[in-house]
Parts: C-alpha cells; sequence; structure tokens
C-alpha cells in the first residue's frame, strides 16, 4: 500500500465535516476538482470507496466510516507532534452532541459549574435526535454526546448516568393539577400539546388511543422551552421526561406509563480515550448527575 499523505487525510475529514466536496474545498482553500481527484487517489490507496456521491448530496460508506476514527487519531497525533516541537500547548477542542430532547437549562448550569483551565478548550455543542448524533459519532463529527444509552449501542464506548421518566407537564392552575397521578381518560376533555420530536412519541400516542382518548391538540413544537411557556400558560398539557421543570408547572405521573430512558455519555471510537481522561465539560456533567442512577 502506498503511504497516505498528511493532505489527503484533511481532505477526507473536512468532506466528513463539511458534507459535500464543495464546501470543504472552500474551508481547505483549495479548487474542488483537487479537492475530488485527492479523495479519489485516497480511495485508491485504500482500495474501497470512502463516499457515495450523488447530485445533491455526499454521503459516506461503510468503509469511509470505519476509516474515519483512524484518520481523526491520526490528525489529532500530527497536531500534537507539532505542538511538541514548537513548545505550545494544543489547543484543545471538544464537539459535545447533545440530544435535543435534553433540558437546555440543565446544560446551561453544567456549562457554568465546568471549571476552566488556564487554557480552556474550544467547546462545540451539536443537538440533534439519537440516530443523528449516533450518525454524527460513527462519522466522527463529534468527540461525545449527551444522550439516551442503549444497551445495544454496540462500536461505541458509553456510560450511564441516570434514569427518569416520562410524566405529565401541567399549568398548576390546571383542575388536576393537585393529583400525584392522573390516568390518561381523565384528560379526554383537557387540551394537549404534542412534541414532535420525542423519541416515545409513538408510545405515548398509543397510550391515550387504546384507553379511548384523543384529546383536542392544541400545539405541535419541537421546541421544550417554548413547549414549557405554554405549558404554564394553560394552552394544554403534554408528556415529557421528569428532568424538565419550570416554575407554574407541575409534574404528575402518568398513570401506567412506565417508560424510562437510560441518559449517558456516548463516545466516538477516535475519542474513547476522554472516558478516562475527561476534559473538564464532561467531569461537570458526571458530577452532576453523581449518585443519580
Amino acid at each position: 500500500m502506498s503511504m497516505i499523505d498528511r493532505y489527503l487525510l484533511r481532505y477526507f475529514l473536512a468532506v466528513i465535516d463539511c458534507g459535500s466536496f464543495s464546501k470543504a474545498a472552500k474551508q481547505l482553500n483549495v479548487a474542488q476538482p483537487s479537492l475530488s481527484v485527492g479523495i479519489g487517489k485516497l480511495e485508491r490507496i485504500l482500495g474501497a470507496p470512502l463516499f457515495q456521491r450523488t447530485s445533491r448530496r455526499v454521503h459516506i460508506t461503510d468503509a469511509g466510516s470505519r476509516f474515519a476514527a483512524h484518520a481523526r487519531r491520526i490528525e489529532n497525533e500530527f497536531n500534537l507532534a507539532e505542538a511538541s516541537v514548537a513548545n505550545l500547548k494544543p489547543a484543545r477542542s471538544l464537539r459535545l452532541g447533545v440530544i435535543s430532547t435534553y433540558p437546555i437549562s440543565q446544560l446551561a448550569e453544567i456549562l457554568r459549574a465546568a471549571k476552566r483551565p488556564p487554557d480552556p478548550e474550544r467547546l462545540q455543542i451539536i443537538t440533534g435526535n439519537e440516530r443523528e448524533l449516533l450518525h454524527r459519532l460513527g462519522r466522527g463529527q463529534i468527540e461525545a454526546a449527551l444522550t439516551i444509552v442503549r444497551p445495544n449501542a454496540d462500536g461505541f464506548a458509553k456510560e450511564e448516568l441516570y434514569a427518569e421518566r416520562y410524566a405529565l407537564a401541567l399549568s398548576e392552575e390546571h383542575p388536576l393539577a393537585a393529583r400525584p397521578s392522573i390516568a390518561a381518560e381523565d384528560l379526554s376533555d383537557s387540551p394537549m400539546i404534542v412534541r414532535r420530536h420525542c423519541e416515545v412519541l409513538a408510545e405515548i400516542s398509543r397510550h391515550f388511543t387504546e384507553r379511548g382518548v384523543r384529546p383536542f391538540l392544541a400545539f405541535r413544537g419541537t421546541d421544550d422551552e417554548q413547549v414549557l411557556h405554554l405549558v404554564r400558560a394553560g394552552v394544554g398539557a403534554t408528556v415529557m421526561p421528569e428532568s424538565y421543570a419550570m416554575p407554574g408547572v407541575t409534574r404528575p405521573r402518568l398513570a401506567g406509563f412506565n417508560l424510562r430512558r437510560q441518559m449517558g455519555i456516548v463516545y466516538a471510537a477516535h475519542a474513547a480515550h476522554l472516558q478516562h481522561a475527561a476534559p473538564p465539560v464532561i467531569e461537570a456533567v458526571r458530577a452532576r448527575y453523581s449518585g443519580v442512577r
């Protein structure tokens, strides 16, 4: 096999990070034909296609996903070596994925609590649903993700932080707000708000329909802070993870709905070492849930 030049790795990683050849070429300040030729050369060296090209999008292949983890490590070692020779501390960076159904208020508290060293890391936060975050982890586009941890999440190092139920969210002025547990049937005349991005939306819908409850849907949204404000205003009730809280909103149980989600941190293959040498932000996440399971 021929030697792989560093610029080919940089071309490859730029296409992954940018999502297209044209954007990658612009980021690297090279002509797009030069970048395309470089990717073709890399594919010939490796003996496998790394991307599937269509007229609209570029998709990484399975071979490309496997190679991405190694390419990230090699590029990182290049950066460390250059910094060492120059007697400089390399700029540390962390791309942290956060599932879109995690309370943004809790994330803000964690970031405020993170102990920043004299040479703070460059932190980039990327939100997405569970599938999107796993896809980014697999492509090496993020180092770690605060997300749902599944037992069958093969290929990724992971650590569990806490488990939580899904519960109702009602305005404290709702007639049923004082109850610790409310049956779906009791909400038949109450307007509801649908969280369209909820990972258990199908199960929630089934829970209500199986009990003959088809409430009026007052709002459909994908912004949970917005949803909480509308719940507090009395627009409707909804179902969301227990960790969401807001003054003026009560969180009674939905009787008979016992689903839980296991939250934790999942690490990309090229960043598995962060589990044992965690940056301040990940240490702050762990501290937030220390002793909570």
